[in-house]
């Protein structure tokens, strides 16, 4: 996945878009990840959702919201691919196809 992401990541670089907020990657202190990803400026366009969390116990669990074209997800230590994998399918369109936890 991240070289998924690295790809995607070069295929939005127009000398514009990646000088604003773009992607980052940061960790939670709950311990977790937490990714966010800024579309707008780029040919993607997706719908709002509210936040969804999943969660089967405190070491197994994400979220995810799309808001003003921003995707943000979270997860645990172990789902930081996920995360990535969550991001590609909703760009991609094929959300359905995501795995159970």
């Amino acid at each position: 996945m991240i070289d998924w992401l690295e790809n995607w990541f070069y295929s939005q670089c127009d000398s514009n878009w990646e000088h604003g907020d773009g992607i980052r990657i940061s960790t939670l202190d709950n311990p977790g990840w937490d990714v966010i990803i800024d579309l707008n400026e780029t040919n993607i366009e997706l719908t709002d959702r509210e936040w969804l969390m999943v969660k089967v116990d405190a070491n197994n669990w994400y979220g995810y919201k799309i808001s003003g074209n921003v995707f943000i997800g979270s997860g645990d230590p172990m789902k930081l691919g996920f995360i990535i994998s969550l991001f590609k399918s909703l760009v991609e369109g094929t959300e359905n196809c995501i795995p159970p936890l």
